[in-house]
C-alpha cells in the first residue's frame, strides 16, 4: 500500500507551501496587529488584489474545478495537502473557488446554472454564501422551518438564516428550504440560488465572533426565487448538502493538521532556549510528551485525512470517516496549540503570536458543521447499528 502523494501533488503541495511562505507569512504582523486593535481578521484591498495576482499568476486558482470551465479538476487527495499548508499561517485567505460550495454546484448544476453561476464562481469572479443553520436548527440541519413554496414558475422562500459567512458580500446565496414538510430530510428539502438582489432577501445582523471573524443572520421575507434557480431536483437538496457540508468538515481536518504543525514548530524551536530552574524546557520530560504526542496525533490525523480524500476520489460512501477525521483533527489542534501556549508561558496570552488566532479558529471549528460530540454519535451509532 503506496501512502505517497502523487509527484504532481508533491509539486502542488511544496508550490502551496512557498506561496504560504513568501505570500501569507510576511503579512501576519499587520494581520495579528489590526486584530489586536479590535478590528475585523480580514486583508486589506490592496493586500488582497496583491495575493490573487500571484496565486492566479502561480495557476493555484480553480485547483479542483472542472476542466471545462477553467479549473484543474484536481482530486480531493490533493486538496489535502493544499489545505494543510493554508492551516499554518493565520493571514486570512482562500484559494478561489472555496471548494465546499464549489463542489455542491458540480454536482447539482443544469446547463444554464452552470453558465450563470459555476463558471463565473470557478474562475473567481463571484463570492458565494450558503444558508443552512436556522436559530432553532443548528446541528441538525434537518430541524429547519424555512419554507419554499411555488407561485407560478416560481418559488417564494420565508424564514431566517444565521451564522452565515461571506453572506453581506456574497453575489449569490446558495438557500436551504423545506419544499415538503411530510417529507422533511428524506425528499422534502430543495436548494435554491438566491442572487443578493432578489426581492425579499436581506442580510438582518453582523455577528461579531472570537478571533476577529464574522458571521450573519438573513431573512428570507416573499422572497421571490425565479424557477430555474432550483439547485438539482426538488426535494432532493440534503445528498447535495451533506455533500458541501463533508467537503468542508475535511478542509477543516486538513487545516487543523496544518495548525498543529505550526504549534508543534513553535514548541519545538522555543523549548530548548527557554531555561527554568537550570535546564531548558526541552529537557522537560511534560514538554518531551507534548512534542510525542503532537507529532504522533499530526500523523494520525495526516493517515486520516488522506484515506478519507482517496476514498471520496474512488466514489465510496465517507460519511463515518469524514466524521471521525473532522472530530480527532480539530480537538488534537485544539490540544496542540494550547500546548503550545503553555510553553511559550506569558507570551503564549498575548496577541503578538499567531496561537491565539489560531486557537480561536479552533475553537469554532470545534462547533462549526457539526460539533464534535454530534460527530461522535455519529460514528458510535453506525458501529452500534451495524452490531445490531
Amino acid at each position: 500500500m503506496n501512502f505517497d502523494l502523487a509527484e504532481d501533488h508533491k509539486m502542488l503541495k511544496d508550490l502551496v507551501r512557498r506561496f504560504v511562505d513568501d505570500e501569507l507569512m510576511p503579512l501576519e504582523g499587520a494581520v495579528l496587529a489590526r486584530e489586536a486593535e479590535g478590528k475585523a481578521l480580514s486583508l486589506t484591498a490592496a493586500e488582497a488584489a496583491q495575493i490573487d495576482a500571484r496565486a492566479q499568476e502561480l495557476g493555484l486558482w480553480g485547483l479542483d474545478a472542472p476542466a471545462d470551465v477553467g479549473g484543474h479538476d484536481l482530486p480531493m487527495a490533493a486538496m489535502i495537502g493544499v489545505n494543510e499548508e493554508f492551516g499554518r499561517c493565520v493571514t486570512p485567505y482562500t484559494l478561489a473557488p472555496d471548494s465546499p460550495n464549489l463542489r455542491m454546484l458540480m454536482a447539482t448544476v443544469n446547463e444554464r446554472q452552470r453558465e450563470a453561476y459555476l463558471a463565473p464562481y470557478a474562475r473567481g469572479e463571484t463570492i458565494s454564501a450558503i444558508a443552512i443553520s436556522e436559530p432553532g436548527a443548528g446541528a441538525d440541519p434537518a430541524g429547519m422551518i424555512t419554507r419554499a413554496v411555488r407561485d407560478g414558475e416560481d418559488w417564494i422562500l420565508n424564514g431566517r438564516k444565521i451564522w452565515i459567512s461571506r453572506a453581506a458580500e456574497a453575489d449569490f446565496t446558495i438557500a436551504m428550504a423545506v419544499t415538503d414538510k411530510e417529507k422533511g430530510a428524506r425528499g422534502g428539502i430543495s436548494a435554491f440560488l438566491v442572487d443578493r438582489d432578489a426581492p425579499g432577501f436581506s442580510v438582518a445582523r453582523k455577528i461579531p465572533m472570537i478571533g476577529g471573524q464574522t458571521t450573519y443572520e438573513v431573512v428570507f421575507e416573499d422572497c421571490r426565487v425565479e424557477g430555474w434557480k432550483l439547485l438539482g431536483k426538488e426535494g432532493q437538496g440534503f445528498a447535495p448538502m451533506q455533500l458541501r457540508l463533508g467537503t468542508r468538515r475535511l478542509q477543516m481536518a486538513a487545516w487543523s493538521i496544518g495548525m498543529a504543525q505550526r504549534a508543534l514548530d513553535i514548541i519545538c524551536e522555543f523549548a530548548p532556549q527557554r531555561v527554568t530552574f537550570g535546564q531548558p524546557l526541552s529537557e522537560r520530560q511534560a514538554v518531551q510528551w507534548w512534542v510525542s504526542d503532537i507529532a504522533t496525533n499530526i500523523h494520525a490525523a495526516r493517515l486520516m485525512a488522506y484515506d478519507c480524500a482517496y476514498k471520496i476520489d474512488q466514489g465510496r460512501d465517507t460519511r463515518v470517516e469524514i466524521s471521525m477525521v473532522k472530530a480527532f483533527a480539530t480537538e488534537m489542534a485544539w490540544t496542540a496549540v494550547d500546548h503550545a501556549m503553555q510553553t511559550l508561558g506569558a507570551m503564549g496570552m498575548t496577541k503578538e503570536t499567531p496561537l491565539q488566532l489560531m486557537a480561536s479558529k479552533i475553537r469554532t471549528m470545534r462547533i462549526y458543521d457539526g460539533p464534535t460530540e454530534v460527530h461522535k454519535w455519529v460514528v458510535a451509532r453506525n458501529f452500534l447499528g451495524a452490531q445490531r
